[in-house]
Parts: C-alpha cells; structure tokens; sequence
C-alpha cells in the first residue's frame, strides 16, 4: 500500500499529507496516525486516501522508506496545513528531509483569509465544503481507533489536495505565489530535537548566574535531558527551569541542601538525589558558558518611529491582503529602527529581506532614514510620499 501511494505521488508530483499525535506528558510528541493523499482518477473525486498506523500491531516501520523518500524529493509538491509540527515529527520520525511544502495555512495569510486560519474554517470557505465531525481531541495513542475516528483522520488529507489546489490558484492569480512558496520554504527546517545548548541558552536570567553558576546550569540542562528522553516525560516534569536555576546558583552539596531549593520536584529528589548531586558537582568543575549577550538598548525616542512603521506595515497588509503578522513584528520593527539610529540598514532583518522587501522593506528603510514620509491623501489612506 506504502509503496503503491509513493510511486503514484512520485508520478503525479503531488502529495497531502497530515498527521495524528499525542504530545501530552511526553518528552517528544508521539506519532500515532499519518493520513496520505494522492491524485488518482479511478479514486473518490480523483483522490486517494489512506490512513498509515505506525502504533498498529506488526507494523514495519521500514516499510514507510518509500513515502519518506517522496517527501524528500524537491520535485514533488507536499501539501500540509499548518504543517509546522507534523514536518518536525515527520523528519524526526522517518528520518527523512521534507522538501517543497505548500502549507495551506501560511498560503491562507497572502489572500486575505488571515494567517491562523483553523483547517475546518479554511476548508469551509474556500471550497464551500464542511468536515465530517470532529476527533481533535481524542487519544489517538489508544488501540483500536474506532471507525469514526479513521474516517476523520482520513478526510483531512482528502480536502487537503483540493484545499491546496485552489489557494494556489488564487495566490497565481494575485501574483502572490512566489511569496507564499518563499514563507513555506522555512518549514522544511523545523525540528523537534531538543539539542542541550539551545535548552541552555532559553533558561530565564542565565546573565545574573555567576560563572560557575552557568557551568552548573549547563550540566544541569544535560543530565535533565537524558533523564526527561529515557522516562519520555516532558524536561519539566524532572526539574523545572526555576528549581535548575536555583540549583545553579547554591549549588548544594547534600541533600539537607537539595531541600532548600522551592519547586524541585519530591520525585525527583527522592529518587535521583545522588545523579543530580552529582551533575551539580560537575557542573562546578567544568569550564562556564559565555556570559549571553544582551540585546542592544532602545532609546526611548524609538517608540513613535516604531509606530510609524507599523503604521505603514499595517496599510501595506491592507493594500495587498497580506496578514500583517507575516509581514513584521513589533519586535522585528523595533530591531530596524535601532539599526537606522546607528546608521544600519537592517541587513539580516526578515522584514528587509525577499517578499518582505519588496512588498515593504525597502520603503521602510526610505522612511527611517528620512527619505520619505507618510501622509494622509485624498482616499483617507496613508501614503508614501519622496521628500522634496
């Protein structure tokens, strides 16, 4: 079946895809359900559905190699909805790299139809069709699903092709698609791994920490990743970022000192007392982290410059139909005019960068740099006018 599904994506050069899982009280999400569809003119409405059960009694995770590498090929289209996770899960998975994704979602915010657009929503406005029920939220990690729930899952994929189809036409016909394929480019880089130094440098208030403070904390991120991947329990649940914290900065000894620390687990504790004295001993001897750098100040005469931007961001989203919140950031905005203060051109800065640019990059780099002004015209709509 497996097989049959990746040679007909192969030849068509089309593919949808969705997942099930369960990421609740786990390490890592679990996958429970893939959903594939396929053109095919002898199926329903010239599709192919079919669900896969990596969870099913005897299934050969082997036998997914050839789907795996369909999504793999640049030359096959992979139609997803707000695809972010079941990429991450997928590449994780299967071990494969996703490569020239569509995600319906992100198309949605380049035609007016907003960038968080639920799937059900979606479905129903651009094709006039609603979904059968709703399983959202059931266990999906729980044997034997039910017919009803088998159904759902496979109807997801099913509209997903068409979905696709149709958001693509309309993104041709705005002269948006290139954008659109430019945004989803980015998924096919997302990742669910949870590598120690990029947990380490998410901890809060690591720059009030002594030196061998980091170092403790930086054993500390490690030895409660092993342990959170081998119980397949989320980090927190072995030791929240505030008792670690807190830990890095007394570093105790014995447990009399283990208790003294507010918010550390009693299973923990009680349990792994020892490893996790261990790791915090070390953590003492081992050479510290860099001191993380702190973002550059902002002057307090940058606050209406970054409303001007927005001002003319949200009038660009509103020209184009494009959802303001694809194109910048507030924190993003605020990022180009420190750069403009400093007599930097924001290089680097997604809003000054491909699609962005060209839609409104280089007009905001103008403004900033006091080349050219907003005013009000005639239409009551702002405009962006040459300085005389």
């Amino acid at each position: 079946m497996i097989a049959d599904l990746a040679a007909r994506a192969s030849s068509e050069r089309r593919l949808a895809i969705d997942t099930e899982f369960v990421s609740e009280r786990r390490y890592r999400a679990l996958l429970c359900l893939v959903q594939v569809a396929v053109p095919d003119p002898a199926g329903p409405d010239g599709v192919r559905t079919e669900v896969i059960d990596p969870l099913a009694e005897g299934f050969d995770p082997a036998s997914t190699q050839p789907l795996a590498e369909v999504l793999a090929d640049p030359e096959v289209e992979i139609v997803v909805h707000a695809g972010r996770q079941d990429v991450a899960i997928l590449r994780r998975a299967w071990r494969t790299e996703i490569n020239n994704i569509f995600d319906t979602q992100v198309a949605a915010g380049f035609v007016g139809l907003g960038n968080q657009e639920g799937y059900e929503s979606l479905v129903r406005k651009v094709m006039g069709t609603r979904l059968k029920g709703s399983e959202g939220f059931t266990r999906w990690d729980r044997r034997p699903l039910t017919e009803q729930q088998l159904e759902y899952a496979a109807d997801d994929a099913r509209c997903l092709l068409e979905l696709g189809e149709r958001l693509e036409k309309r993104l041709d016909d705005q002269g948006r698609l290139e954008w659109a394929r430019e945004e989803c480019r980015a998924l096919e880089d997302v990742s669910d791994e949870r590598p120690p130094e990029r947990m380490y440098e998410r901890l809060p208030r690591l720059a009030r920490l002594s030196e061998k403070g980091r170092a403790v904390a930086r054993e500390l991120v490690e030895w409660r990743e092993g342990i959170a991947e081998s119980m397949d329990r989320p980090a927190g649940f072995v030791l929240p970022d505030q008792a670690l914290m807190e830990l890095a900065r007394r570093s105790p000894t014995d447990r009399n000192g283990l208790e003294q620390i507010r918010g550390l687990p009693p299973q923990t504790m009680h349990r792994r007392g020892d490893q996790l004295l261990a790791a915090i001993a070390r953590g003492a001897e081992r050479e510290a982290p860099p001191t993380p750098e702190t973002p550059p100040a902002r002057d307090s005469g940058d606050a209406p410059l970054v409303s001007l931007a927005q001002a003319l961001v949200r009038q660009r989203s509103i020209d184009s139909g494009v959802a303001v919140e694809l194109i910048a950031t507030q924190s993003e905005l605020a990022a180009l005019v420190t750069a403009a203060r400093r007599g930097e051109d924001g290089a680097g800065l997604r809003v000054t960068e491909g699609w962005r640019r060209e839609l409104v990059g280089d007009e905001l780099r103008e403004l900033l740099a006091g080349r050219r002004r907003l005013e009000v015209g005639p239409d009551r709509t702002l405009q962006v006018t040459e300085k005389s």
